[in-house]
């Protein structure tokens, strides 16, 4: 979403679904065995199990944009098309004139549109076609243990529900910085995946893996990117040489970095786009100019930090950036590094702090997502929540409040659309008479992947953990460039590392900045649950060539 102005996006039609509740005056009091708040993964695979065991489901969801969850229309899969598109892009040269990226934004938008209007159709109907199951639209809170009321368009609508499952998923964190609501041009990832023309400069604040991925989507497009980070280290929870491969790729893309870098303000732009006061620490102002007394009416200017210096006295050498439209061109710098002292150690001072005034078309704001419970009422039904405002569930997922669950990002857990799946099968576990049921510490090694210009996937512990763990153990490394897939590929970038106990040969942990390493790392987490050693990969037969058979030379 624009955090500033609404963002309207087409709808799926359900006037000729009889399931979806419109009108409270048909059926103002329901009483069901299910209440699920939520259309998310979680959330719909277990009201389409439940209906199958005959159980009367009513399904709450705040916006019929929304039907099928986050991961179908503002997440995973709308943004991983997107990112198709511009990685074609670039391939294709698309990326290289104005008109050109015109063309092949517009239709990427187009396309990621249509894949989200029919996966949203799809779910709708998976669900609302179901005798058993009825779809309301609207907002919904509790009103006690076991009555919550759903706020529809047309009127509330009361329901009673023998259990209830808390499926309403994380919603992006906006930090408190003036003029962030009200400036246009300030969007989350939702309304930037939205957009109806491409911006020629992004700035974006936050540099974590969703905005990561944003850089690197839109620098394929030909966007100038400008990432914002608040400190002085560069994803500070990998391994350094992982960070550091994966800084230079996005680096390489044309992206650019600025370090230690608070922002102070946002507000319009006299262009028409937005300026940004941004504070960086370990800085003195030098040449430069402080957002707050830059003259109305300077327009496309870029801010000037030419002969600025840190604390320490370092000088900056970033090249100064004109005034220009050329989208190559970026509205801020890179990092100052410390000046050494003789010898060799960092020297400290008392930290310096320039302001600096950056103009762009647009910035993303992705500093993170937060359990959404907001106007839920939780309190009327004794659900209690943890420190960090998520739902407090144990280990089979269930709330404060007896009979009440909570699933999906909501709950605290990580924020997954594979996760939320298996707070379903939790769940189940306990409602289908499982002797044994299956519980959060049953689940193993979670992976993840970045999908960056090279992807980024990852299980279990890096060097990093497995050295602060104690443990004795040795580091796997190969070079992607020595995969010959990779090579007839033309993606040669990139490195795999991994993690082995020293006497066990036990995995620990991998690490694999590759070309589909985001399929790859699901052949590293089946191994880790089965306990296979490390030689198991080493030795496995795998078909030639691909990428997967490079485990058999990272783990010799």
């Amino acid at each position: 979403m624009s955090i500033s102005t609404p963002n309207a996006i087409s709808t799926p039609n359900t006037t000729s679904t009889p399931n979806a509740i419109s009108t409270p005056s048909t059926s103002p009091t329901i009483t069901t065995d299910a209440l699920i708040i939520g259309f998310g993964k979680g959330g719909k695979t277990l009201a389409a199990k439940l209906s199958a065991a005959g159980r009367k489901v009513v399904v709450a969801e705040a916006s019929a944009d929304m039907y099928g969850g986050t991961c179908i229309n503002i997440g995973c899969l709308p943004s991983k098309s997107l990112i198709l598109s511009a990685e074609q892009a670039r391939r294709d040269g698309a990326n290289s004139t104005p008109e050109t990226r015109k063309a092949a934004f517009e239709a990427a938008i187009k396309e990621k549109r249509r894949v989200t209007s029919m996966l949203r159709d799809k779910n709708y109907h998976k669900l609302a076609d179901q005798d058993n199951i009825t779809v309301i639209t609207g907002r919904a809170h509790f009103t006690g243990p076991h009555s919550v009321e759903i706020a529809t368009a047309e009127g509330p609508v009361a329901v009673t529900a023998s259990k209830i499952f808390i499926n309403t998923g994380a919603t992006p964190r906006i930090p408190d910085i003036p003029g962030i609501h009200t400036t246009p041009g300030v969007y989350t990832s939702t309304g930037l995946m939205d957009l109806d023309d491409m911006p020629q400069r992004l700035v974006i604040i936050g540099s974590g893996f969703i905005g990561l991925e944003f850089a690197s989507m839109f620098a394929d497009f030909g966007t100038a990117v400008t990432v914002l980070q608040h400190n002085a280290e560069f994803l500070p929870r990998e391994d350094a040489d992982v960070a550091a491969a994966i800084r230079a790729q996005l680096e390489a893309q044309g992206v650019k970095f600025l370090f230690n870098a608070d922002t102070k303000a946002i507000a319009p732009a006299a262009d028409g786009g937005v300026r940004l006061s941004v504070a960086v620490k370990g800085m003195t102002r030098g040449a430069s100019q402080a957002c707050d007394s830059t003259p109305a009416g300077t327009g496309n200017a870029h801010t000037d930090i030419t002969g600025a210096t840190d604390a320490t006295g370092a000088t900056d050498t970033t090249t100064t950036t004109s005034p220009t439209s050329n989208p190559t061109d970026h509205a801020t710098m890179s990092h100052v590094q410390t000046k050494p002292s003789d010898d060799g150690e960092p020297r400290f001072a008392e930290p310096a702090e320039a302001r600096f005034c950056l103009t762009t078309d647009a910035v993303l704001v992705a500093t993170g997502r937060t359990p959404n419970v907001e106007g839920l009422h939780l309190e009327a039904a004794g659900v209690e929540l943890t420190e960090r405002g998520a739902v407090k569930v144990d280990e089979l997922l269930r709330t404060t409040a007896a009979d009440i669950w909570a699933l999906g990002d909501v709950n605290g857990g990580p924020q997954h659309t594979y996760i939320s799946l298996d707070d379903y099968r939790v769940v189940w576990s306990q409602l289908n008479g499982s002797d044994r049921p299956y519980t959060v510490k049953d689940r193993k090694h979670v992976p993840s992947s970045t999908f960056l210009a090279t992807p980024y996937s990852r299980v279990g512990l890096n060097e990093r953990e497995a050295k602060a763990a104690g443990l004795d153990y040795v580091v796997k490394r190969l070079p992607v460039a020595a995969v010959p897939k990779a090579q007839v590929m033309r993606r040669p970038d990139g490195l795999m590392k991994a993690i082995v106990e020293r006497n066990t040969g036990r995995i620990l942990g991998a690490m694999l900045l590759s070309v589909e390493s985001h399929e790859v790392i699901n052949i590293v987490k089946l191994a880790m649950d089965l306990d296979a050693p490390a030689s198991t990969l080493r030795d496995m037969v795998f078909t030639h060539p691909t990428i997967a058979e490079a485990l058999n030379d990272l783990f010799a």
